[in-house]
């Protein structure tokens, strides 16, 4: 790095070494690492494994390994500059990770979904050789109710700031709201003096539009001694506010000034918008009232893991965004930087979750064994570094947490019993009979609110609760703004009784099973799994119905949980159970099975026949999907689903042959079916309004696999050893038609 004016943040994943062993030489500077593997970030070494039933995560973590491993990197640098200094940013590191510059130890972080920075400059070599260390022990397992994976998952970079006197990590701090005709934009602005001798600065800080042309500015002076905190406030007459719809957003560049000259610069991008959780009209965001469509989404990337890939996780966003889904619940951690800035950009608003566990664990590792000693810095910190993003609508500080009841740790369940546990009804003497002020769990619920609000105070706070009762330790705290359920949307109808003024949200719902193209019949007959507790569920298959006929014993299916809430005004929305699948939690069964069989969308990014139901629903797309396949074994009878919108009614035809009309009867209708003996041929159904045909879909029998077809997502690739294409493999008949049999085993070069 050469001497510069302002500061630079540079990427800093390149040509990393890496190994998994563990020795305390590592950490040091002369360490021969000449034999290691060579990689670059962001790495998960555990999607690299092989599954199996030993490993400790489990089936529940995905059954692959954890392990500790090293990565080192050696840089040099060419600075003469006394007065620059030097930081190092993680995004997240899983888990447990301690860093080291030249064998000196800089710094720990046990908490794997959060992102920290250190300062290198005592003991960086500005004019010569360095190495950074970094120990990831990710052995203490199980730690997570779902997949972590492990290592430097995520992005890393190098800071270098030209004074001694910088603007703090974190240090901006961007909101606006509505001041008549007018917004006024709020920015504080949070400084460091390391020099630690009086200086006077000028703070600047400007606003830019999308083209980056200069909206307005202001700027004001401020003596500086160790810190120092301004606030500014702009206004803005008729802004372009962000939506759903109309994602735009802003850049607030904030200048500090000393002599005239630049010393330190920071880009913020923000948008301008306000919402509302009412108690009786549920959401609505710049005055217009809608549902929060949400899904609820794990980290990791399928067959790529935890690794942050941007392409895929865009793949991930886009897919969802296109089936009508506006926002998105970061299940159950703070997830990593680049979902935010993708939502921001693409209107999706989010739900920022903080933790799954609090004092009481729900497995041997989890973050209960952490809580203690960090909550509350990880808390703050999640809250610091999104809170400028105008996607974040809410904050959640738990879900499904132990402290709702007045219960203890409980050790001895397995993992695959956990999540029918905390679903179980309880009787009242888990619930507390104190006041909120002598209720220990309502005191932590409110002291967790006041890290929050202390960080943040404009938006609203809740937590994912499956005890719906008042007297849940969770909502006699009286800390939480939204009362949010996980489940039970049988007792959305009492919320107003049991809640009165106070707003409502599904945190998260649903939780039915889907195997993509696999289909129990009769379709008519739901079907739940597991049963009840410590009573596995077996089928051999090892799969679940793609009709929406079958759900855990906790939850419902997709229709039932969607029609009470798009029918029930005061319900704000929903966060579904999940929008992808992902790897781990493979209820209802275990080992072989290890990914999940909740989400709308397979691990592999296709999607399951729900999508399009809701796609009917909740856009204003065409929708006709007719499903399952139409290869079936002579004399079968076949239940035949179709969803659709914008039509009067549709007509169903075996080779030709009307099998009936069907039309939905009402507004809480979301199918038509038909059961119908199989012939081989063709079965089409026809879309109708006002007697016109608006739409036809048509599925053939398929003859036997005779080729392979191969459809990119994309034409072409940047060349930057990063970006990624998604190749469709299709089984076809001589015909292309795609065999829905068709099991072989491809090997790819």
């Amino acid at each position: 790095m050469n001497h510069l004016s302002a500061r630079e943040r540079r990427l800093f994943d390149r040509d990393w070494l890496f190994s998994r062993s563990d020795s305390a030489e590592m950490a040091q500077t002369a360490y021969d690492d000449s034999g290691w593997r060579k990689l670059n970030l962001p790495h998960d070494w555990s999607i690299e494994g092989d599954f199996h039933v030993s490993h400790p995560s489990g089936s529940v973590g995905g059954a692959l390994p954890g392990g500790t491993g090293w990565y080192r990197k050696h840089f040099k640098l060419n600075d003469t500059d006394e007065q620059s200094r030097y930081f190092i940013d993680f995004d997240g590191v899983y888990m447990n990770s301690t860093v080291y510059l030249n064998g000196h130890r800089i710094g720990f972080r046990p908490y794997g979904y959060i992102g920290f920075q250190y300062d290198l400059t005592p003991y960086i070599r500005k004019n010569g050789d360095n190495v950074i260390a970094v120990r990831v022990d990710n052995s203490t397992q199980p730690n997570c109710r779902w997949y972590s994976g492990s290592g430097i998952y995520r992005h890393v970079y190098l800071l270098r700031t030209p004074q001694q006197l910088y603007i703090n990590h974190w240090g901006v701090y961007v909101r606006s709201h509505a001041d008549g005709d007018r917004y006024a934009v709020k920015i504080n602005v949070k400084l460091t003096n390391a020099e630690k001798k009086a200086k006077k600065v000028v703070v600047r800080n400007t606003i830019l539009d999308r083209e980056g042309r200069l909206v307005t500015g202001t700027s004001s002076t401020v003596r500086i001694h160790e810190t120092a905190e301004t606030e500014q406030t702009l206004r803005i007459r008729n802004p372009h506010l962000w939506s759903v719809a109309s994602p735009y957003t802003y850049r607030v560049k904030t200048e500090i000034l000393a002599g005239g000259k630049v010393i330190d610069t920071q880009i913020t991008r923000t948008g301008i918008r306000s919402f509302e959780f009412s108690p009786t009209e549920g959401f609505s965001l710049n005055g217009v009232r809608m549902k929060i469509n949400g899904v609820c989404l794990h980290h990791d990337l399928g067959c790529l893991g935890s690794a942050l890939h941007e392409d895929a996780l865009y793949r991930q966003l886009k897919m969802l965004k296109d089936m009508g889904c506006n926002a998105i619940r970061t299940a159950h951690n703070p997830p990593a930087p680049e979902l935010l800035h993708m939502c921001d950009t693409m209107g999706l608003m989010v739900m920022d979750e903080a933790f799954d566990a609090w004092l009481q664990g729900k497995t041997r590792n989890d973050y209960a064994s952490l809580f203690d000693e960090w909550a509350e810095r990880d808390l703050t910190d999640m809250v610091l570094r999104d809170r400028n993003h105008p996607s974040i609508i809410m904050w959640s500080i738990g879900n499904e947490v132990h402290e709702q009841w007045n219960t203890r740790k409980n050790d001895t369940v397995s993992l695959a019993q956990v999540n029918i546990l905390l679903n179980m009804p309880r009787d009242a003497s888990a619930l507390s009979d104190k006041d909120a002020d002598r209720n220990v769990y309502a005191l932590l619920t409110r002291r967790l609110a006041d890290i929050v609000r202390k960080a943040d105070d404009t938006r609203p706070i809740t937590a994912g609760c499956n005890e719906t009762s008042p007297k849940n330790n969770l909502f006699q705290s009286g800390a939480l703004d939204i009362i949010g359920f996980n489940y039970h949307h049988r007792w959305i109808k009492d919320v107003p009784k049991n809640f009165p003024g106070k707003p409502f949200l599904m945190t998260e719902s649903v939780s039915a099973l889907q195997t993509r193209g696999f289909y129990m019949m009769p379709s008519d007959s739901v079907y739940t799994a597991p049963h009840r507790f410590k009573r596995p569920y077996v089928n051999p298959t090892f799969m679940c119905s793609s009709y929406d006929n079958m759900h855990t014993s906790w939850s419902s299916t997709h229709e039932a949980t969607w029609d009470v809430i798009k029918h029930t005004p005061y319900c704000s929305g929903q966060f579904i159970w999940t929008g992808w699948d992902y790897i781990g939690e493979p209820t209802p069964y275990a080992f072989p099975a290890r990914s999940s069989y909740f989400g709308i969308i397979d691990l592999a990014g296709f999607p399951k026949d729900i999508y399009y139901m809701y796609q009917s629903e909740w856009t204003d797309k065409p929708v006709l999907h007719l499903f399952p396949h139409w290869n079936w074994l002579e004399g079968s009878t076949v239940d035949l689903w179709c969803y659709y919108n914008h039509a009067d009614e549709v007509e169903l035809f075996v080779n030709g042959k009307s099998q009936g009309i069907r039309a939905k009867k009402d507004s809480h209708q979301y199918h038509v079916a038909w059961r119908v003996p199989f012939e081989a041929g063709e079965v089409c159904v026809v879309a109708r309004k006002g007697n016109q045909e608006v739409g036809r879909k048509t599925i053939r029998t398929a003859g036997p696999p005779h080729n392979i077809r191969l459809t990119s997502d994309r034409s072409t690739l940047q060349a930057d050893g990063k970006s990624l294409a998604f190749v469709t493999v299709e089984v076809v008949d001589k015909d292309g038609n795609l065999c829905p049999m068709a099991d072989h085993q491809i090997h790819f070069t």
